[in-house]
């Protein structure tokens, strides 16, 4: 951060002097702690590259802020700060800055801990169960067409047509890719019998901030992404990020897979969050749900790859391409896994559905 920066920064929150530094492992926005004699705040750069409508962003978190006024929560939600102006969002040399409050608490990138996995399932399900009356006509696309499965693959459609030049492996990912297409179709069926709702559309782990002893969630961070969508995408990206045995940076392929233990544990907990907010064909979408969000991230890894890692941070120029086969070989797994997830689901569905 640099010191015309952090001047403005102080001035326009009234923070007087403060010490600052990186914070988080985010591939969207850049994020800062800082630490100042009034507190503790987290100061984050907006990605308009990747957020094109700001003022979605800010009327969509005015609306929940509203919506939820009154209704006892299990976890804070901090909202931006405002400025000495009353504004949510700071402009500052035609860059984006939003200041919150720092919760305390411990955040983790990952865990093989069925119980934790549980507890961050039940967390992003209560968040549902508390949205269900929202008034969803308020509520914006933030990233338009964020997780439309359909529209990603015929992304990397597109995208194929342009590159002259593959390698072997970079054939056997679109081969694979392209080849889903009973998928594309089932979700298609899927989304035509299933309700909108207010969700958080970004469910890792690491968008929780967990009580130090790690048995409840205390806060439910990285709100931009709320806005209309389906139970299958907030449950299927706990499952893909979760449920897998190993993170989507990680090239050891032999080692990836489905962990059913954990796919339970989130089930559990996820439905439990969610009480009795949920409609029958919610609770069936949500078997698919897993396979859809694998399916969909994979597809934007390897378009990005294809298009020369435009869109996420790479630390080395084949990273999206790993993360494409990563996303690959989760995907293929929880497709031969289906039966077992399938009797897990049944035995864990409430008895009324």
């Amino acid at each position: 951060m640099d010191q015309s920066l952090q001047h403005q920064v102080s001035s326009s929150y009234n923070l007087d002097q403060f010490t600052f530094e990186p914070l988080g492992e985010g591939l969207i926005h850049d994020t800062f702690l800082l630490i100042s004699p009034k507190g503790k705040f987290v100061l984050q750069g907006f990605n308009t590259s990747v957020f094109r409508f700001p003022e979605r962003i800010a009327a969509n978190l005015s609306h929940l802020k509203s919506d939820l006024e009154g209704k006892e929560l299990p976890f804070i939600l901090p909202l931006p700060k405002s400025t000495e102006e009353g504004k949510e969002i700071l402009q500052f040399e035609g860059k984006l800055y939003r200041l919150f409050d720092f919760i305390e608490g411990v955040t983790i990138q990952e865990t093989k801990d069925p119980n934790l996995a549980g507890i961050a399932a039940r967390a992003y399900g209560a968040f549902a169960q508390a949205t269900a009356q929202n008034t969803l006509s308020n509520y914006q696309e933030t990233i338009p067409d964020f997780h439309r499965l359909d529209l990603r693959y015929e992304q990397l459609e597109q995208a194929a047509k342009s590159k002259t030049s593959w390698t072997d492996e970079e054939k056997n990912l679109l081969e694979f890719y392209l080849s889903q297409s009973p998928l594309i179709e089932q979700y298609q069926k899927q989304i035509q019998v299933l309700p909108l709702r207010v969700i958080h559309n970004d469910t890792k782990i690491n968008n929780l901030i967990f009580a130090e002893k790690l048995d409840r969630v205390v806060a439910l961070i990285d709100l931009d992404t709320v806005m209309p969508g389906y139970l299958m995408y907030d449950f299927g990206d706990l499952v893909r990020t979760m449920a897998c045995s190993r993170s989507e940076t990680q090239t050891d392929w032999e080692n990836v897979a489905l962990v059913p233990e954990i796919f339970e544990a989130l089930l559990k907990g996820y439905i439990s969050g969610l009480g009795q907010a949920v409609h029958a064909e919610e609770l069936k979408s949500l078997l698919l749900g897993g396979e859809v969000m694998t399916a969909l991230m994979g597809l934007r890894f390897f378009t990005d790859h294809v298009l020369g890692n435009i869109y996420y941070r790479v630390h080395y120029s084949e990273q999206n391409l790993h993360r494409a086969k990563n996303q690959m070989i989760l995907l293929r797994d929880q497709q031969q896994k289906r039966d077992q997830l399938q009797d897990i689901w049944k035995k864990t569905r409430p008895a009324r559905q």
